[in-house]
């Protein structure tokens, strides 16, 4: 396990890399017998700095929820990151270049809260009934962390995943609000196009057989630590397709048919 210290400095390292878009070494490669535990220790201590800073904690992503990705990573569990107040950006709004490193986007349903949400146990149905609507999104990921060593060619694992607040830096919801009795999110899926030319697709099945299952999984992962989803609180349920490099003058649309459509432009 690493020390306090370790975590610290881990979380730091992380903050610098974000201010300044010079990406971090790989944590898994420093430490090469770093656990889940000791990454989410990391991505707390990052958080609490950045809330030290000024910053107001809106929700939570979750990710790694396609048996794709997980089988990449060779893990059989979702992971999660924590949402800030400056990641938001409006349904086609413009990105700064500077904003971000190597911004790659996901097309997601979103959940926004009515009631609070706390485990342990908590179901399927518990989520829907503290729901007030889900509506289409857009996750932007971008690393901090490399995704591989140049010297070793070593690739980023879990461990650096998890620390690095599961990889969120912005988020975008547009399209239609829907009441989450009202839809079967099974069904409800995007073709999501770079430049007008359609590059993924993906229905909400691919999150665990049905998203709200992973806002299930993320309130009784937070229970462990004496926490919960709150009322008002933005819920990323997980990616149902591969992240799409998001490049300076990139258009991504991600078209949600009947649901409306959310759209983001990288200057």
């Amino acid at each position: 396990m690493l020390t306090p210290d370790e975590i610290r400095q881990a979380g730091e390292r992380l903050d610098i890399a974000e201010r300044t878009r010079v990406q971090t070494g790989l944590l898994s490669l420093q430490y090469p017998g770093m656990t889940m535990g000791d990454a989410y220790a990391v991505q707390s201590a990052w958080v609490k700095k950045k809330v030290a800073s000024g910053r107001k904690v809106i929700g939570w992503k979750i990710g790694l929820t396609s048996k794709a990705m997980q089988y990449a990573l060779n893990i059989d569990i979702p992971d999660s990151g924590v949402l800030f107040d400056d990641m938001i950006f409006e349904d086609g709004e413009t990105v700064p270049q500077d904003r971000f490193i190597q911004p790659r986007i996901e097309a997601e349903i979103a959940f926004i809260m009515k009631a609070p949400l706390k485990g342990p146990n908590a179901t399927v149905f518990d989520v829907l009934n503290a729901t007030d609507y889900v509506t289409p999104a857009l996750e932007i990921l971008d690393t901090r962390i490399l995704r591989v060593d140049p010297e070793t060619k070593k690739a980023r694992t879990i461990v650096d995943t998890i620390s690095d607040n599961a990889a969120n830096a912005g988020i975008v919801l547009g399209g239609r609000m829907m009441r989450p009795d009202t839809v079967d999110m099974r069904w409800m899926g995007a073709i999501v196009s770079r430049n007008s030319e359609v590059e993924e697709t993906g229905l909400g099945a691919g999150v665990l057989n049905q998203p709200a299952r992973g806002v299930a999984w993320l309130a009784n992962r937070l229970a462990d630590y004496g926490d919960g989803i709150e009322a008002g609180q933005i819920v990323l349920a997980g990616s149902f397709i591969r992240p799409v490099e998001a490049r300076r003058g990139d258009t991504i649309v991600a078209d949600f048919g009947p649901y409306g459509t959310v759209s983001s432009y990288f200057a």
